[in-house]
């Protein structure tokens, strides 16, 4: 255990210290509904959600090797159609044939993969018992010229329901001229997929050129992020994807919107674990699990991965859902790269701030 942690400080390099032992003063965790190996019964439960849901629910928390800890690791690969197949795969042509993802995400031992209706529906009949299908029913494709930047439904509910998903997946583009149609839309959807039995999970992004301004982009502002949360959880996401929040004062920058002074200091405290501790307040308090985005891919993914794991665990959420980082290295470099995130959440010494 102390080689693990000497490593884990070595990766998060001269912040350790500072990452590892910060307390949230401004939400406390006690107000938090925390992580844990009874989360389903303890924050489902006494839900609307049905008996079926539950047990997918359960599907999703008890799988891999974060299994019973309620923390969840995910791969996420839908960027094929999200960024190109050419800008995705061609760092490793592996990926490009669906049996690898999965196969990456069983190796690694993940809680769960995320794909496109074509990935997981080209394996299901070999991998869907094996390990919880995530159908992404909705992507913004890039090959319409002029680009447009807009969620479009690729899959039907019904259609995860038969591959034998135990989730769906959906974006919305909060802030965009599109959002009330994405928002209606998937609304709709994953009604129908409770109905069915199936868990949902939202990816709470936001889209609007307004977001950035100068050389400050607020579309990963703690605040405007955690308004998205806040919408996503409305709509009964069970878990909400959201990306690292590297800054605060969107609704302040944008001069829109309303808000309040303490979202900037007595209750957000300007440090990037409270930012993350906003956003899961934003989802209901933590009822409604918060995973964050692994982002792209780059020179230091592994640093870069477990600092995001960290700030995650450290603010009350609940796992990371990884793509790039992992699938775009070689097949064990991936592996590796994934479980080293999942050490974190195993950590005993990584605790909630």
């Amino acid at each position: 255990m102390a080689k693990k942690q000497a490593k884990l400080e070595e990766l998060l390099g001269a912040e350790a210290k500072e990452l590892l032992t910060h307390r949230c003063a401004g939400i406390p965790k006690d107000q938090i509904h925390l992580p844990g190996p009874d989360f389903v019964d303890r924050v489902f439960l006494p839900s609307d959600r049905s008996v079926p849901v539950l047990r997918s629910l359960q599907q999703l928390f008890g799988h891999g090797r974060l299994g019973g800890t309620g923390y969840l690791s995910i791969l996420p690969v839908d960027q094929g159609i999200e960024h190109s197949a050419a800008a995705s795969f061609a760092p490793n042509p592996l990926y490009l044939d669906p049996e690898n993802i999965v196969r990456l995400a069983l190796e690694a031992g993940c809680n769960a993969v995320a794909s496109t209706l074509g990935v997981l529906g080209s394996v299901a009949r070999k991998y869907a018992h094996k390990i919880p299908f995530v159908l992404k029913l909705n992507h913004n494709e890039l090959l319409s010229y002029p680009n447009q930047h807009d969620q479009t439904l690729f899959a039907s509910v019904d259609q995860a329901w038969n591959m034998g998903a135990a989730a769906v997946g959906a974006t919305i583009y909060f802030g965009s001229p599109e959002s009330r149609r994405q928002i209606l839309e998937i609304s709709e959807a994953f009604h129908h997929a409770h109905e069915l039995g199936m868990a949902t999970i939202l990816w709470c992004y936001l889209r609007n050129p307004a977001f950035v301004q100068g050389k400050t982009d607020y579309h990963v502002s703690a605040d405007l992020t955690g308004q998205g949360n806040h919408l996503g959880v409305t709509i009964e996401a069970d878990l909400i994807k959201q990306k690292l929040p590297e800054n605060n004062g969107g609704f302040r920058a944008l001069k829109f919107g309303k808000t309040d002074d303490r979202v900037y200091g007595d209750l957000v405290p300007d440090h990037p674990i409270d930012w993350v501790r906003w956003q899961v307040a934003n989802c209901y308090m933590g009822r409604m699990g918060l995973i964050n985005s692994g982002g792209a891919s780059g020179s230091r993914d592994l640093e870069e991965a477990v600092h995001t794991a960290v700030l995650n665990k450290r603010g009350g959420g609940t796992g990371l859902i990884l793509g790039r980082k992992a699938f775009q290295k070689p097949f064990k470099e991936g592996v590796a790269l994934i479980q080293a995130v999942q050490d974190v959440y195993l950590n005993r010494d990584v605790t909630v701030a």
